[in-house]
């Protein structure tokens, strides 16, 4: 059981330094370097010294480069969405809808208002509050055991793991196995695996032609649902099978 991590007007200096250490573990999933640092300085002073909270923390380095070079512009707009949610929020994306909504409100309004939108949101203050940096939610009900590995795994895994690309809610309607951190589908076994001709099996995306791939990332940008997954090429599938 995770013991939240809350810092207040009577906290020291020395437990607002851990509770900046584990913002960082919790959102950028590491601590920054020293170059990165110096952008984050003012917001830090701000910080240690109670001018600013866990909140208002979290908005300013969501907002930097900082963030933004981590998981915005290396990303597809899906996967900076469970990017987000998971860093916080502490959750998966739960269904399409809720994927499809932010992905509309990311492309019309920017990354810097999608995350303010989700600090300042019912369910941050609910979980949260001001002072309560961020971690892995445990719900009290999921609408499906899958939401609850998916939360559970996501919440484990490091960035990066299943890709740059495609957020793993569409990994499973496109029917692949990604729980074990890779994804594959089921019918495969350790023997079909190891004899493909030794490829490796990575999170990155499969072969696509640079063709197929623009064209699979602007259907899931600009249609992020489960219609679109429903429309993959019969091309890519086979790719997909091929690959993982």
């Amino acid at each position: 059981m995770y013991q939240p991590i809350t810092v207040n007007r009577k906290s020291s200096l020395e437990e607002r330094q851990s509770a900046l250490q584990q913002i960082y573990y919790q959102t950028l999933e590491r601590q920054p370097y020293d170059y990165e640092r110096e952008s984050l300085a003012k917001a830090e002073k701000d910080f240690l010294t109670d001018k600013i909270g866990v909140k208002r923390f979290l908005k300013e380095l969501g907002h930097s480069e900082v963030y933004l070079n981590a998981f915005y512009y290396t990303f597809s707009n899906p996967k900076f969405i469970e990017l987000c949610f998971k860093h916080f929020l502490g959750r998966a994306i739960l269904e399409a809808e809720e994927m499809r909504l932010y992905c509309d409100l990311l492309i019309r309004e920017g990354a810097t208002t999608l995350i303010s939108s989700i600090l300042d949101s019912e369910e941050y203050r609910k979980a949260f509050g001001c002072f309560t940096v961020p971690y892995p939610q445990e719900q009290r009900v999921y609408a499906s055991p899958k939401a609850y590995l998916e939360s559970r795994f996501l919440n484990q895994e490091h960035f990066g793991q299943r890709g740059r690309s495609v957020p793993v809610l569409y990994w499973h309607q496109l029917g692949l196995v990604c729980e074990a951190g890779v994804c594959r589908y089921p019918e495969e076994n350790e023997f079909a695996i190891a004899s493909k001709n030794s490829w490796t099996y990575s999170s990155s995306m499969p072969n696509f032609s640079a063709d197929e791939m623009d064209q699979l990332l602007q259907m899931l940008q600009s249609n992020p649902s489960e219609d679109a997954v429903s429309k993959v090429l019969a091309r890519q599938e086979v790719l997909l099978k091929a690959t993982y």
